[in-house]
């Protein structure tokens, strides 16, 4: 028994730790390359920890579109923390070792935040839907008990679809010479392809996630939308109907700059096998890194009361 048992030992490898990369063939600038990084993360982290301030601190917009797009602030703000410790270390000062556990707590968090996001931009989409459709319930529809129980089942939601991720994975043997990443951070499908063993749960996991989640969210969303327009149609003044579509212009960008690369990620790591690293790695980059970025700026343009109340506090700021 003994010697079958230290087989069984032997045979079942675990890395202490995975060596994450930052621009395939780049690592000579990554130090340039890190300016446009820092100013990015330094955009997403202000711009939407200023709309949080300004929805709280502003009486005005203390309304459910404005709670949703908290919503959105507060996930953008967690998955920009998600990805810079790791990614910044990476292009700062070449520290390319991820722990094995840390990897998969990062995954976590980094997946759970994408999901929320999406949940999110849908919890936006109906918000919009009753607003154009139903406009003299809009109030009573979304009562803020109605809004905290939408946000808890978000967060439930995506807590749910990513726990066993971690776990999947961790049941997994290794391959002692595959521990490079493609990215400087943990995604799930590039983590299971490290593995010497059968992965098909892994994948089938992962396919489920998407398709339950994302791919709901999208449908749905879509449907919105449709709905929305059937009720803009039906207005009577061509100036009600540009005024009705105008309110979902902030809303339908954010929806494209998030969707559009979590397509592309998911349609590279299936199918792109044969494409250069960099293209791999830099979709993943816009897809994490760029909504953060470009959601405060788009809402903070388009919305008259937030762009307001952002520039409110900036000069109490000042003249604090």
């Amino acid at each position: 028994m003994l010697p079958s048992q230290t087989y069984v030992n032997i045979s079942f490898f675990q890395p202490h730790a995975f060596l994450m990369i930052g621009i395939p063939g780049h690592e000579a600038v990554h130090g340039w390359i890190s300016i446009p990084f820092s100013s990015m993360y330094t955009v997403a982290l202000t711009g939407n920890c200023l709309i949080l301030l300004a929805v709280r601190k502003t009486p005005s917009l203390h309304q459910p579109m404005y709670y949703f797009l908290s919503m959105l602030a507060l996930t953008d703000v967690g998955l920009t923390l998600s990805t810079l410790p790791t990614t910044l270390a990476v292009l700062w000062f070449d520290h390319r070792l991820i722990g094995f556990n840390a990897c998969l707590v990062q995954m976590f968090f980094l997946h759970s935040f994408s999901v929320v996001e999406s949940s999110v931009l849908l919890a936006m989409s109906f918000d919009r839907f009753v607003a154009i459709s139903n406009p003299l319930r809009y109030a009573t529809v979304l009562t803020n008990n109605v809004i905290i129980r939408i946000g808890i089942a978000i967060v439930a939601r995506a807590t749910v679809s990513l726990f066993p991720g971690p776990f999947l994975l961790k049941r997994l043997n290794f391959c002692p010479g595959k521990i490079l990443l493609s990215h400087s951070f943990c995604f799930h499908a590039d983590v299971m392809k490290r593995a010497c063993t059968d992965i098909t749960v892994n994948i089938l996991y992962g396919l489920y996630v998407v398709l339950s989640t994302v791919g709901v969210d999208s449908l749905l969303i879509f449907l919105s939308y449709t709905l929305i327009l059937r009720t803009v149609m039906g207005l009577a003044s061509p100036r009600e109907r540009v005024r009705a579509l105008n309110t979902c212009v902030s809303h339908i960008l954010a929806v494209l700059i998030f969707y559009i690369p979590v397509i592309g990620v998911s349609m590279i790591h299936r199918f792109g096998r044969h494409l250069p690293h960099i293209v791999n790695a830099l979709i993943a980059y816009v897809y994490l890194v760029v909504p953060p970025v470009l959601n405060p700026i788009i809402y903070s343009v388009k919305s008259k009361p937030i762009r307001d109340a952002m520039l409110r506090l900036l000069r109490e700021k000042r003249q604090g």
